[in-house]
């Protein structure tokens, strides 16, 4: 008997080690986008009373794993299914109210008169063909009045994890505290958020927003050139001019990194800046500021002058935002006519 009642202790002390732990899931795959407290960033602000009140656990779960196809909420497919519980749970605790349960049956109503409503009530926030608004939770990228950017409807991660009557649910009472508003207040009838419900669930029909972003495993683009370091380095700087970029500066590689005077000389890196194409990609998503200003690197290396940059479309990778794979294509199409320009 004593033998039994140690196994079982063992047992049950491996089962509470094993636990996830959510907490610690949250900090660090969602607190940099919403939040240490949820209260948002990037991403939506979680802890909102009238959000947690009116999602269910299905579809934070569902959200999780499936994310918003090239709408900045990546998928996380490695996450087992105890993980997201965990998660779950932990932003469940932010509130007081138990989570809302909802049946998954499709509501019935006429998509063609809500296509109508749609035009009228809602296209204004979430785009003609629900897209989405645009930019990120990021300040710079959004109205400052704004606390959450209104979601992409015809997204099939989105339309994936909502069910109908969690969408009528929110078409009825709102959400306090954002943009979006009670429609029963607004005057329309139940069967007319019936009628909106089934317009938005026909977005899963025909639905463009999951286009893959593009696929490279290029990190940088790099040429050598025919050319002296001096002489390629004074072609890259005519290039970017020819470009219609403006040159900030010239310098050394490890400029800032060793003591002044001791850096390779062997190693020039340019600066450069179109203000009008920064201000575009800083508007479609901040996070591209990590790897702004441009730049171009000229290294001689055993003997051989090479041109490289990082390739923005293998950062693109990384963002999961349509919007952003466009601007950075458009950033290697230039940067490509640059070295290539400067070292034929």
């Amino acid at each position: 008997m004593r033998l039994i009642l140690i196994i079982v202790l063992i047992l049950a002390a491996d089962i509470l080690q094993a636990a996830p732990d959510g907490g610690q899931l949250y900090a660090t795959h969602c607190a940099v986008c919403h939040g240490d407290k949820g209260t948002g960033g990037v991403g939506i602000p979680l802890a909102l009373p009238s959000f947690l009140g009116s999602v269910d656990d299905a579809f934070l779960r569902k959200t999780i794993r499936h994310g918003r196809p090239g709408r900045v909420m990546p998928a996380f497919p490695a996450l087992s299914d105890a993980q997201l519980n965990a998660v779950v749970g932990f932003i469940r605790g932010w509130s007081e109210k138990p989570a809302p349960v909802f049946s998954y049956e499709a509501i019935k109503g006429n998509p063609e008169h809500g296509r109508e409503l749609y035009a009228a009530y809602c296209a204004m926030c979430h785009g003609a063909e629900g897209e989405g608004g645009k930019g990120t939770g990021v300040t710079f990228s959004r109205r400052r009045d704004l606390p959450i950017i209104a979601p992409a409807l015809n997204n099939p991660g989105f339309l994936t994890a909502a069910s109908d009557e969690m969408i009528r649910h929110t078409l009825q009472y709102g959400r306090k505290g954002t943009p979006m508003r009670s429609f029963l207040v607004q005057g329309l009838s139940e069967q007319d958020i019936n009628d909106l419900v089934s317009y938005v669930r026909s977005f899963g029909v025909e639905s463009d927003t999951a286009k893959p972003a593009p696929v490279t495993d290029a990190t940088v683009l790099v040429e050598e050139s025919p050319y002296t370091l001096e002489e390629t380095v004074e072609n890259v700087r005519q290039s970017i001019i020819s470009q219609n970029f403006q040159l900030i500066r010239t310098d050394y590689l490890e400029h800032g990194l060793v003591e002044k005077g001791k850096e390779d000389k062997r190693q020039v890196v340019l600066h450069f800046c179109n203000f009008k194409f920064l201000y575009e990609a800083l508007a479609i998503d901040p996070r591209v500021g990590m790897f702004l200003p441009c730049k171009v690197t000229v290294a001689e290396v055993e003997g051989k002058v090479q041109v490289m940059t990082i390739n923005p479309l293998y950062l693109s990778q990384l963002f999961n935002n349509n919007e952003l794979d466009d601007a950075c294509k458009r950033m290697t199409a230039i940067y490509r006519a640059i070295i290539e320009d400067a070292t034929l």
